[in-house]
């Protein structure tokens, strides 16, 4: 019990001691940091109250340059006789300069001796006891001003300017009365603080406007005095014990002093709100730094568990890519073998009897190779590397194409919701490509509920502001048309879940199908360089997101019908081919449809007889993948001397977006292995005239 005493007393100092040096520390740390924003909020109503009174008094500079220069219009129409100095004329101008200058309710002309000449009023002339500067000493370049007076039949003050004027046979004043609270401008506008006030003196202290009458002993006056040598705002302490900002702008053409103060404890009263706020939080952060570390050790956690979700994400986008890759290098491969079998297959039909047994095991030979070559195009929509078709289309159309379909086969339960917000929006692409994806993720839905249920297809524009990590892709920034398919099913595992994409995987069993579909929509998306989210919880139903981008390009008008394809008539082709079957393969083809070639394994010597003789060759026909120069590679070296020579790109795998680094490259036409006699005809006929 004493030990444990004894343990209890060692402790308690330490505890002590750890909260007296971590409260030390904080207390410091908001000290400093109230402090320096106690330094920021003088400052910004520094920078404030400096901005408001250079407009203020711009403001005023401009009104009395205004004036200024209409007197001086006056003292020249004077000067020159263009207005009379006495009589009717003479008041109807000054009435007719009033109305021209701005804030000026009356104009007088005054005899050196003080006797009104003409006014434009009947208001008396106010009697000035003086003028600064005085005007004995005024010249005519000059404008004085008066003190403020009461105006008659009114409850407010004016101000006087004076200009001296001079003729060949008078000389005197001309007078402008304009309202006191003319020189404050905007000032009630611009100023939305009740405890702003602006003032207005003449340089010897005179006061001629005020947005108020302060009760105190130390005027604005004293403090434009103060400040008179330095053009600056400053914090000053009046008598009443009271602090104000102080800013003070001179306009020396004028004489004039501008004053525009703020009470500085209505300028602090949110700062000391936030002094107490601070306060009562640091007392609230030191009672619950306990519940604090919990909570940090909670938020460690989820972001470990966020970061290992992360790299889970790319694993499969890295994993799904790898496989891509490596599908279609084998698709490759495997085309140009499907190739020899459908052209030499289709020669060997030709030279058969027709009905004969030869005749018909042809035909099923071409039946399995035309199968094969189906089923290397959906791997090659997983790889990336179809030579697809690149056009604009409208999307959705295409869906509510899929939904018909779907619609006339739907077992008895299953439900087809449709909620198509993208009207007019634009993909480019394949269209045919995007049918089969939705199909077949629509397909893959309706699949996932034997028991039946509701399947919700949505179509929406959604503008993605940050790069996103998806469950299997990432997600660049950009505007996308967002097709979501979601199920009610029994959902995915996780362990379902990592292999998702992935070609010939399938949880069904063996006569359901071949596990190609999902991996189809995985190719298909990545060939429109969109991305793909999956969200699943087991018995939860299952939702796939589709992100496509969104194109801005005119909609693509409908291809003509084509007429059956001519043969040749005699035109020279050089073919390009790396397997040696293949080109003499393609030389006997051609040479059937009417057409001499020129072929070559090594197009490094094709590129070259070219060079020798392009006006030979009506067209060049070359393979995608080769050794030495790939397709595009030729067709970039040939574009540079023969800008008009048709080009046939034949690809048994080209990598992503073939299509259009082939039409970027000059490509006029590209075909996908293994050909058929018939297309490759018909699209000679298009590029061979």
């Amino acid at each position: 019990m004493q030990e444990t005493e004894n343990t209890r007393k060692a402790i308690a100092p330490r505890i002590w001691a750890w909260a007296l040096g971590l409260g030390l520390p904080i207390l410091l740390v908001a000290g400093v940091a109230l402090w320096h924003l106690r330094s920021e909020t003088i400052d910004s109503q520094t920078r404030e109250l400096n901005t408001l009174s250079l407009a203020l008094s711009d403001e005023m500079h401009r009104t009395l340059q205004g004036i200024q220069s209409g007197m001086h219009a006056m003292q020249d129409e004077l000067r020159y006789n263009r207005v009379p100095l006495t009589g009717p004329d003479a008041e109807e101008a000054l009435r007719t300069r009033t109305e021209l200058m701005t804030m000026v309710r009356s104009l007088w002309l005054v005899s050196h001796d003080g006797r009104i000449l003409a006014a434009s009023t009947d208001m008396p002339l106010p009697e000035q006891p003086d003028f600064s500067p005085p005007l004995n000493k005024l010249d005519t370049e000059t404008t004085a001003i008066g003190r403020s007076h009461p105006e008659q039949n009114r409850s407010t003050t004016a101000v006087t300017l004076a200009a001296q004027f001079t003729t060949p046979q008078h000389h005197g004043w001309i007078y402008a009365a304009l309202p006191s609270n003319a020189l404050l401008g905007a000032f009630t506008v611009a100023s939305q603080a009740p405890d702003a006030h602006m003032s207005v003196f003449r340089q010897d202290g005179v006061l001629l406007a005020a947005s108020y009458v302060r009760q105190t002993s130390l005027s604005e006056q004293e403090i434009a005095q103060r400040l008179a040598s330095h053009q600056r705002t400053a914090i000053h302490e009046f008598p009443d014990g009271r602090k104000y900002l102080v800013a003070l702008r001179r306009l020396p053409n004028y004489g004039l002093d501008v004053v525009i103060t703020r009470d500085l404890d209505v300028i602090l009263a949110p700062w000391r709100d936030t002094v107490k706020i601070t306060l009562a939080g640091i007392v609230l952060l030191l009672a619950i730094m306990g519940i604090a570390v919990f909570l940090v050790e909670r938020a460690d956690q989820r972001r470990i568990a966020a970061q290992q979700a992360l790299q889970a994400q790319v694993s499969r986008a890295s994993k799904l890519e790898s496989l891509g890759v490596m599908a279609g290098s084998v698709a490759h491969d495997f085309n140009n073998a499907l190739a020899a079998i459908v052209g030499f297959g289709e020669m060997a039909q030709d030279a058969a009897a027709p009905g004969s047994a030869q005749a018909r095991h042809l035909d099923k030979v071409l039946q399995a190779a035309l199968r094969g070559k189906s089923l290397v195009e959906r791997i090659l929509s997983f790889g990336r590397g179809g030579g697809c078709t690149s056009t604009v289309f409208e999307l959705e159309p295409i869906i509510e194409e899929v939904l018909t379909l779907l619609a006339a086969t739907l077992r008895p339960g299953v439900v087809l919701q449709r909620g198509l917000e993208a009207h007019g929006a634009l993909l480019r692409g394949d269209p045919t490509q995007a049918f089969e994806a939705v199909m077949n993720l629509c397909t893959n839905a309706i699949q996932a509920m034997p028991q039946g249920g509701m399947v919700s297809v949505q179509l929406v524009r959604k503008t993605v502001t940050m790069p996103q990590v998806l469950s299997h892709t990432q997600l660049p920034a950009g505007n996308y048309l967002a097709l979501t398919v979601s199920d009610q099913g029994k959902g995915i595992s996780p362990e379902v879940m990592e292999r998702l994409f992935e070609p010939f995987f399938t949880t069904r069993s063996a006569d359901s199908g071949t596990g190609l579909g999902l991996a189809v929509v995985h190719g298909v998306v990545a060939e429109f360089n969109g991305a793909i989210d999956v969200k699943s919880k087991p018995l939860q139903g299952a939702r796939f997101t589709l992100y496509f981008p969104e194109c801005t390009d005119v909609l693509a008008s409908a291809a003509p019908l084509l007429p059956s394809a001519p043969c040749g008539a005699g035109q020279t082709l050089l073919v390009v081919d790396d397997e040696p079957g293949l080109v003499a393969m393609a030389e006997e083809i051609l040479g059937n449809l009417g057409y001499r070639t020129v072929g070559f394994t090594d197009p490094m010597a094709a590129l070259q007889a070219l060079r020798d003789e392009p006006e030979r060759f009506s067209a060049l026909m070359t393979d995608e993948v080769m050794p030495a120069l790939t397709g595009i590679q030729l067709t970039e070296a040939v574009r540079q001397f023969a800008p008009q020579l048709p080009i046939l790109m034949v690809s048994g795998y080209g990598g992503a977006l073939l299509a259009q680094r082939a039409t970027e490259a000059g490509v006029s036409r590209l075909l996908t292995k293994p050909l058929q006699r018939a297309d490759l005809a018909r699209a000679l006929s298009e590029l061979v005239r």
